[in-house]
């Protein structure tokens, strides 16, 4: 693959990416404004997104085999048209809230199937020394969504309202069609068919990466208003929140860049992240401005950085059938991300927010050891499949 081959695909993966999970980030930032025109408050996005991830890890695991089965060119071309859709419809149609959830539920396949169908198409056509950058770039850019639906609010929602917004997310969504990477074909399959897909060892790192994801999902929700709740002033707070967002962006693409550099041990690395992120998010339980601005950087840095290293990994050691093997992990992530939000609301609420960031550090720490333990059972799972592979040559001979 030529270098300019390499940057078109990887910008196509980020593109698809971003323009796909665009909706419901495009939520979370004009809520204000469409909770004021259709009358619903910060508690009832809670439990709308919630319910998007929901909706998410239920279809995870059938768009992974339709991804696999239509290849990722016509997947993600559809996952763009599918978000374009979806971003149009709440435009016109979103006159109430029930309305606008309904529209928003139906729409989360789109996020699902761009995810899926830019792992498949790394995975066949990105060059294997750049491939785990790829990955790491390709999940840094779920904040740049933020940063995009940020921008929404004071240039679209503040001027000519929330709905121009989602026009515009749609054209976006239908502008990414143009940058999209020719991708695999149906049917298509990796030569490499040595490995097999070790379902019970990824059903236990999805779990763990579950755990691992409610827990960091307070971080990006919760921190502002859990730091001034200790008395941190509202400005401050806010800057240590875009703080943590940019170490986390850089610390993606630095796992990816370290994971080309590195022979293995993928797994194991992500399980590190998430023990030595715990010790972050508990020290958001510490009073004062010191504690909050590392545990911030640790929780960011660490406990939030390895969703593209482990897709990677997943992926490396899944070359037959990568959307399949990713959207089995994928699953306990959007569960992670449909529970963790409302546990942890209902801590703070009933308890207070040091509870919540203690359970939250608890949580990430199992989750690294979950982690190394499906990492054993992948290992022992290979060194099968290859006891089997010398079997089959010996026999053969």
């Amino acid at each position: 693959m030529s270098e300019q081959t390499a940057l078109r695909t990887g910008a196509g993966a980020v593109a698809i990416t971003t323009a796909t999970v665009l909706p419901v980030f495009l939520l979370g930032a004009l809520s204000v404004q469409i909770g004021d025109d259709l009358g619903f408050d910060p508690a009832a996005l809670g439990l709308v997104v919630s319910a998007y991830f929901g909706v998410s890890a239920l279809v995870s695991l059938p768009v992974g085999k339709l991804v696999e089965r239509l290849g990722s060119r016509l997947t993600s071309r559809i996952g763009l048209v599918g978000a374009s859709i979806a971003m149009l419809l709440t435009a016109v149609l979103g006159q109430s809230f029930t309305a606008v959830v309904v529209l928003v539920l139906v729409g989360a396949w789109t996020n699902v199937m761009g995810q899926l169908a830019t792992n498949l198409t790394l995975a066949r056509a990105m060059p294997a020394e750049r491939l785990g950058l790829s990955f790491g770039v390709k999940q840094a850019c779920v904040p740049l969504a933020t940063l995009l639906a940020g921008l929404a609010v004071p240039a679209v929602g503040l001027t000519i309202g929330w709905r121009w917004a989602y026009v515009i997310g749609a054209g976006l969504a239908l502008a990414a069609l143009l940058v999209a990477p020719r991708g695999s074909g149906r049917g298509e399959r990796s030569a490499d068919s040595t490995a097999e897909r070790a379902t019970g060892a990824l059903a236990v790192i999805g779990v763990a990466a579950g755990l691992g994801a409610a827990s960091s999902t307070g971080l990006s929700i919760f921190l502002v208003a859990s730091a001034v709740d200790g008395g941190v002033a509202p400005g401050l707070a806010g800057l240590v929140l875009t703080l943590g967002s940019v170490v986390a962006v850089l610390m993606r693409m630095l796992h990816g860049w370290l994971a080309d550099r590195r022979t293995g041990g993928h797994v194991a690395v992500v399980a590190g992240c998430l023990i030595l992120g715990a010790a972050g998010v508990v020290l958001l339980a510490v009073p004062g401005s010191v504690a909050l601005v590392v545990g911030t950087v640790l929780g960011f840095g660490l406990g939030w950085s390895w969703p593209g290293l482990l897709q990677f990994a997943v992926v490396r050691l899944n070359p037959t059938a990568p959307a399949a093997a990713t959207s089995i992990v994928q699953v306990g992530v959007y569960a992670g991300g449909c529970l963790g939000p409302v546990g942890f609301g209902l801590l703070a609420t009933g308890m207070s927010f040091a509870t919540a960031w203690v359970v939250a550090a608890v949580a990430m720490l199992v989750a690294g050891g979950g982690v190394l333990v499906g990492r054993r059972m992948l290992v022992r799972h290979r060194a099968a499949a290859q006891g089997r592979a010398r079997e089959g040559v010996t026999a053969s001979a």
